[in-house]
């Protein structure tokens, strides 16, 4: 089990490369309130003071430690190869005598201890003052020199012949108040990145609390139980043991009996201050530590100490690891599929651009006319797109609004009549004009214009949206490249709007074919046209009532066999209906003069009465007659134009743009002086390639460093 924390180191180094923090690592995450000790476990742990040390906030970028034990006798971390680049890495220049005359034994080869940096790659410092320079250095580079946070961690891999394989994160320590250039939200940036760390499941909060304040105050133990209520991952560290007040102790703390804390409490006697200034070395620390606890608390001295807090670390560490592996491997085979998709999405970088500008044309034609015949390989499942949305149009939408146009809407049975009397002119109408007919109906199907032109515009918005939604691959590669992309939306723009006159036109001439002429001897229109001779049949009843004047006056609602013979329908009284500005009422005289000027001083009041009335009555029969002869019409004008118009879109617009769209993108697009610029990829495009290029070349190399792991190393 000992070889497992190497691997997570292994792959920890592996994914700082990348900077990636997707894969949740197991760590121990040190957490604490600034000043309580936390720099000074660490220090205890490596056994080496290497950290920034002073008052007030210090520690201002996450430190990520790796502690690996590397034996004298180890050939994985000491070779010859380490001094070279070390010192190629240094100040001195390179010079292969002077570097093969040198003794090795200055090197790693003989060392008890050194430390890398990630960032400054091989190089290798043997000085840890060096050490805490570098980091106080690195510190203000991304962080200021002025009390500044950042959250870009600073990693550093420490290699000994003393320390237990460890793998650490040091904080910021918890702050209340800005001082220097910090915010004014200080306390939230630093909580806010002490949450991102130990809300990591597999991580180990190490929570360090001071002996000399209350422990029920403690910010590092709310913390760690506000993302470990049940405790199951946290370590409590009690620092200053020494610095208690007098007549007190830390006994019941330590055992638990004031907070109890599942993984256990140890406590630690660190280093004073003046301990630092004198330069009290680590080792001499460590004895104080050990004599202070047997004669303080003999009865758990084994319990507590720095050496014990190493032990139950590495324990604790290599436990969690070997939990936490199955989990961690399934994870990044997940992951290694996800950016495998999304790297080829991104697609290669172009070699050949001509050939690649010419393959995106043929593709993105071949699915703009996939996605119109409905044989696409993505069929989208939220909403009709390409044929189908134009199929609807034809039937649903166009369908619908000619079967909603009623044949007789704004026509009024007074334009009716009116028009039957103009048509017949100073002659008495005895038939139904076919002036008046076709005057009333021409108008009629002139309403089925607007609605054929609004399919046409419909089908052409269609037609325009499919270039968002045709393949997904297609799609893809044009988000490649964005000016490609713009120039093969602004063709087929081009191509439909230079369509959109020939099928307007075309559409405007099948309603104008209609127009020029009235077909009454149509299949369908023929039947209605004979019934009207047998109706007007029924008007012979008028020469009856002129030569039998003295006959009662009979009321149409008397049910007589004569009275249903002479009209179908119920007879309307268009009288009170007449606008009163159409006529005026004569005087006595002028009715006088027009009685006899007509002859018919003789005809009794009663009688002139009834033959006005039987004059009405063959008008309004004549006005049921063009009505129902205008509907038969329109019924037949309606239904040729639903079915001719979506047949004159398809011709016009929709199978002459699927016949030439590949030919219009290769007569504008497919020349030589512009591939170079159309294939230009966006910047961010390129950026994500190298990411996500990157990350699977990391994740490749963590699943193979996870499969190396046997079953005999975990337990």
């Amino acid at each position: 089990m000992e070889a497992l924390i190497p691997v997570i180191n292994k792959l920890q180094d592996v994914f700082n490369t990348v900077g990636a923090d997707a894969i949740q690592l197991p760590q121990i995450v040190v957490l604490g309130t600034q000043s309580s000790g936390k720099s000074s476990v660490i220090e205890s742990l490596v056994g080496r003071s290497f950290l920034p040390r002073g008052p007030g906030i210090v520690t201002r970028r996450p430190l990520i430690l790796q502690l690996v034990y590397s034996p004298k006798d180890s050939k994985e971390h000491r070779s010859a190869e380490e001094v070279i680049r070390s010192q190629q890495a240094g100040t001195e220049s390179w010079n292969p005598l002077s570097q093969l005359s040198k003794s090795f034994t200055s090197g790693t080869v003989n060392l008890e201890e050194w430390g890398k940096f990630l960032h400054t790659k091989e190089k290798i410092y043997t000085d840890f003052d060096q050490i805490r320079d570098e980091i106080d250095r690195e510190t203000d580079r991304m962080a200021g020199n002025n009390k500044g946070i950042c959250p870009e961690p600073i990693n550093l891999k420490i290699y000994s012949t003393k320390v237990v394989n460890l793998t650490l994160v040091d904080l910021p320590g918890i702050t209340k108040v800005p001082i220097g250039d910090q915010p004014e939200d200080i306390e939230n940036q630093i909580r806010n990145l002490i949450f991102k760390h130990i809300a990591n499941p597999n991580s180990i909060i190490l929570a360090v609390t001071a002996a000399n304040t209350d422990m029920a105050t403690s910010e590092a133990i709310k913390m760690a139980k506000d993302v470990d209520p049940d405790g199951r991952r946290t370590l409590a560290v009690v620092t200053k043991l020494d610095l208690m007040d007098a007549g007190t102790d830390a006994i019941d703390i330590l055992c638990g009996r004031v907070i109890p804390v599942k993984l256990g409490i140890i406590g630690v006697v660190n280093r004073s201050q003046q301990d630092i200034i004198d330069k009290k070395t680590i080792t001499d620390a460590l004895k104080d530590e050990a004599t202070y606890l047997q004669r303080k608390y003999p009865t758990i001295a084994t319990r507590n100490g720095t050496p014990h807090l190493a032990k139950t670390l590495n324990r604790l560490l290599m436990h969690h690891i070997r939990d936490c592996l199955p989990e961690l491997k399934v994870r990044v085979n997940v992951m290694i599929s996800q950016f495998q998709s999304l790297l080829n999405s991104y697609g290669e970088d172009v070699s050949d651009k001509s050939q690649t500008l010419l393959q995106i044309i043929t593709k993105f034609a071949s699915a703009y006319c996939s996605t119109i015949e409905g044989t696409a390989r993505n069929i989208e499942t939220t909403e009709l797109c390409g044929g189908a949305r134009i199929c609807y149009i034809f039937h649903e939408t166009f369908g619908r609004t000619l079967d909603s146009i009623h044949p007789l809407v704004g026509l009024t049975r007074m334009d009716i009549l009116t028009a039957i009397r103009n048509a017949t002119g100073p002659r008495p109408a005895l038939f139904v004009p076919e002036v008046s007919f076709e005057l009333l109906v021409k108008r009629q199907i002139r309403r089925l214009e607007d609605p054929s032109q609004r399919c046409v515009e419909l089908v052409h918005e269609e037609m325009q949206r499919i270039v968002q939604h045709c393949g997904t691959e297609v799609q893809q590669e044009l988000l490649r490249f964005p000016r490609l992309h713009q120039r093969i939306v602004d063709v087929v723009t081009q191509l439909l709007r230079t369509r959109l006159p020939a099928t307007n036109a075309m559409v405007e001439n099948l309603v104008a074919i209609e127009l020029a002429y009235i077909n009454t001897k149509h299949p369908d229109f023929h039947r209605e046209a004979a019934l009207v001779s047998g109706l007007l049949k029924s008007t012979d009843g008028f020469e009856e009532f002129r030569t039998k004047p003295n006959r009662p006056a009979t009321s149409p609602m008397n049910g007589s066999p004569e009275n249903r013979s002479m009209t179908p329908q119920k007879p309307v009284n268009l009288l009170p209906e007449v606008p009163s500005h159409t006529s005026r009422k004569l005087s006595d005289r002028e009715q006088h003069d027009c009685d006899v000027i007509g002859g018919r001083s003789e005809i009794s009041p009663q009688n002139r009465m009834t033959v006005e009335g039987i004059s009405m009555m063959h008008l309004n029969h004549m006005g049921d007659l063009v009505e129902r002869l205008i509907k038969s019409y329109f019924y037949i004008v309606r239904k040729s134009i639903q079915d001719s118009v979506p047949k004159a879109v398809m011709h016009f617009l929709v199978n002459y743009v699927k016949d030439n769209l590949q030919s219009e993108l290769v007569t504008h697009l497919y020349k030589s002086d512009q591939a170079e610029s159309l294939l230009n990829e966006s910047e961010h495009i390129a950026q994500r390639r190298k990411e996500a290029a990157d990350m699977l070349k990391a994740l490749q190399r963590a699943g193979q460093i996870i499969s190396e792991i046997r079953e005999t190393h975990m337990w």
